[in-house]
């Protein structure tokens, strides 16, 4: 990339503009799309070739529409972006890319992410457009309205993981649905409290409703949130219906690597300032990232072998 001066909050480099499209999607938040793999983990298929590459062909439908949705999001808040420190560097408020590029990037996305999920059966086509409306949402009225904001964000989640169980036929459970969304809310907290801490009295002027939140008020929720995620998690690893279900009895040794992911997130949004990605912050922050992992592999361990 050249580098160029900056404008208005144009980016300090300028990308190609295949650069700028790639960017525009966001690739590396496709990571949340793993959440499409629990219910194949959690269901004794991880070894079925049919379902594993049924999973597969449902994460990639929703990498395509969940870039959709950050598309859509980033045409809607191209003006408001200029004005924050990290978001002025997206493609849009850089002014690399016209509104309508980014509009027709949004259609080809969101055609593709269907057309394959139509493959998966009619349901789980009608949850991914439901993301897509969902976002939309999102992008135009519910990030308006404090709150509901977060909420809109977690359903989000939720809706990913409850079709990775559509997509192999399979019941989702209660369980993961409620600890999806309860950690969703968590991270999207954590954002709020992000953009807070890094505009300061500028994040108003971003977006309103961040003025009718409080750095003590989020860090109220997000002490809710987490202790719902942990213990909701401990719960499940404890029952016995679980136990039977998944025949072992044994999952609560995954226990650990939850509470440090927890514990060592709030470190890093508390004494840190992050927060503002998490997708870039699981990346970056090399414990987060080992502790996740550590957990995958203590669950594919404990309920394979």
């Amino acid at each position: 990339m050249d580098r160029a001066g900056e404008s208005g909050g144009a980016a300090a480099f300028v990308r190609s503009r295949r650069g700028a499209l790639l960017a525009l999607a966001r690739p590396y938040q496709w990571i949340k799309n793993g959440l499409l793999f629990a219910a194949l983990v959690f269901s004794d298929r991880l070894f079925e070739p049919r379902d594993v590459g049924r999973a597969i062909v449902g994460f990639v439908a929703f990498c395509a529409v969940s870039s959709t949705g950050y598309i859509i999001n980033d045409i809607h808040d191209r003006e408001a972006d200029r004005m924050h420190p990290e978001k002025r560097m997206r493609p849009l408020a850089a002014g690399e890319l016209e509104a309508g590029e980014a509009g027709a990037l949004a259609v080809v996305l969101a055609l593709i992410g269907l057309m394959l999920s139509l493959g998966l059966g009619v349901t789980f086509a009608l949850i991914a457009a439901l993301y897509v409306a969902t976002q939309f949402a999102y992008s135009h009225y519910a990030k308006q309205i404090v709150i509901v904001d977060v909420i809109v964000v977690a359903c989000g989640f939720v809706l990913r993981a409850y079709a990775g169980g559509v997509a192999i036929d399979v019941p989702v459970s209660p369980w993961l649905v409620f600890i999806t969304f309860v950690l969703a809310l968590f991270l999207a907290l954590a954002r709020r409290r992000h953009e807070l801490v890094v505009l300061g009295e500028g994040a108003v002027g971003h977006r309103g409703p961040l003025g009718e939140y409080s750095v003590p008020l989020i860090d109220q929720m997000i002490s809710i949130v987490t202790a719902a995620t942990l213990v909701g998690y401990m719960i499940y690893t404890a029952s016995p219906d679980v136990a039977r279900r998944l025949h072992t009895e044994h999952l609560f040794l995954t226990v650990p690597f939850v509470a440090f992911g927890l514990l060592r997130y709030l470190y890093l949004i508390s004494e840190c300032d992050e927060g503002g990605d998490p997708a870039r912050l699981v990346l970056r922050d090399r414990p987060l990232l080992i502790s996740i992992l550590g957990w995958i592999v203590a669950d594919v361990i404990l309920l394979y072998f």
